[in-house]
């Protein structure tokens, strides 16, 4: 006789819970990777596209005033500043200082001092050229207090109002006919200091003058962007320096083989007057709202159900229908059906205004009734709406969309429309590849 031995079968529990995740993460995996995958896209607002930027060239009227005799200058006006007519600008004179013999009284004192204190309470040390401005201002002042008799030196007036500017380049005096290619290559400018303490000589520019407020820019410019300027009389333009914005008169002209811009401005002249180059944008795209992928938009159908019938019903105020029910006895009664409303039309006068509903709620032929009244209605009548999927919620749900301006990618619409998007919500980017209420996540 055999003894036999019972075999014992010893299971490692660690190996089966082991063996277990490893299977689920096997199936996770594959089912991950033959799902189809549901791009969002978290709805932004502004325009459709960015604005295309320039470097326009800034044109004003304006003369370079020379200098009628040699010697040393001395200027009493800051840079950028106004002048009067017959205002004095600077003097030249043998010596350094113009203003070495001229003899100050106490109130002449106490006017310097306060020009001191108010440059000191708005001193920026990273304007370290303002402490020139100081200095020409104190200059101005000397030279109009007490008597001028001691003054020995040729006195240099403006020939008419305007701005002030201590620097030339050669583009004061032409003229948009005359532009060329070579006017704006920037790597080749160049731009002269006319403040100095060397001595000058006669004929030698002392200053700019700017005759007018009136100025422009002048922007060259393709044959597909002056096709997109031509429908504008007026333009707002940024300026990227320091990103303040004007609005001038747009005109387009050829000058040689090349086509510019010219937008003329009344105000702004002397934010910019020492810049000849200019990075500016054109704001083309006026715009603005809710910006969303063309993709994302789908066409749906709706039912339209008369305002007039809504009700509502419950503690909360849920909204819907009265739905007339005929039983087995053929007894007629009502059952109130909560239903999303997706959009409003309000209709013209001719026509009754309706609610779009869900064609899933009610079927052709279901007849709803008017709460307080006998007036029914039979439901058939349909109608589209151009909406998305919003998915804040982990499922789709259609919201209506009201689009301002598209183009191949993407498309702007309005904020402000009932039952339709806001900003930062969620949507499927690719609408067609979901349906209403797929639970998502």
């Amino acid at each position: 006789m055999f003894n036999k031995k019972n075999k014992h079968i010893n299971i490692n529990i660690g190996t089966v819970i082991f063996g277990a995740l490893f299977l689920y993460l096997v199936i996770t995996v594959i089912i991950y990777l033959t799902a189809d995958h549901i791009s969002s896209y978290q709805v932004t607002s502004g325009p459709l596209s960015k604005n295309e930027t320039y470097t326009a060239l800034a044109m004003r009227s304006e003369e370079v005033v020379n200098a009628t005799t040699g010697g040393y200058v001395s200027y009493f006006l800051a840079d950028s500043s106004k002048v009067a007519k017959n205002g004095t600008i600077c003097g030249i004179s043998d010596t350094q200082n113009l203003l070495e013999n001229k003899t100050l009284t106490s109130s002449d004192l106490a006017e310097l001092r306060s020009i001191v204190s108010r440059y000191s309470k708005s001193f920026d040390g990273n304007d370290f050229n303002s402490v020139y401005d100081l200095k020409y201002s104190l200059d101005g002042a000397v030279l109009n207090t007490g008597d001028s008799s001691t003054i020995a030196g040729t006195m240099c007036t403006a020939d008419s109002d305007g701005i002030v500017a201590y620097s030339c380049d050669g583009y004061e005096y032409l003229t948009p006919e005359e532009l060329t290619a070579d006017n704006f290559r920037t790597k080749s400018y160049k731009k002269n200091k006319l403040r100095t303490n060397d001595q000058i000589s006669a004929g030698d520019p002392l200053y700019r003058l700017i005759k007018s407020e009136t100025w422009s820019i002048v922007i060259p410019v393709t044959d597909k962007q002056t096709v997109r300027l031509a429908s504008h009389d007026r333009i707002k333009v940024k300026f990227l320096k320091d990103g303040h914005s004007e609005t001038g008169q747009l005109n387009l002209f050829v000058a040689g083989d090349q086509r510019y811009v010219r937008i003329t401005f009344t105000s702004g002249m002397l934010r910019y007057c020492n810049e000849r180059f200019l990075d500016v944008e054109l704001v083309t795209n006026t715009k603005s709202g809710l910006k969303i992928p063309v993709s994302s938009i789908v066409t749906k159908e709706f039912y339209t159900v008369p305002v007039s019938l809504k009700t509502t019903s419950g503690e909360n105020g849920e909204v819907g229908f009265l739905q007339e029910i005929i039983d087995e006895d053929g007894k007629i009664t009502t059952s109130f059906i909560e239903t999303t409303l997706y959009a409003e039309d309000a209709g013209d006068g001719s026509t009754e205004a309706v609610y779009y509903v869900d064609k899933d709620v009610f079927h052709d032929g279901d007849v709803l009734v008017q709460p307080d009244s006998n007036t029914r209605f039979t439901i058939g009548a349909t109608a589209t709406l151009d909406g998305v999927y919003c998915i804040n919620k982990g499922y789709a749900v259609f919201r209506k969309i009201s689009i301002i301006d598209q183009n191949e990618e993407y498309c702007i619409v309005d904020s402000g429309t009932t039952f339709g998007i806001s900003q930062y919500d969620y949507i499927v980017r690719n609408g067609n590849s979901v349906k209403e209420e797929d639970i998502l996540y």
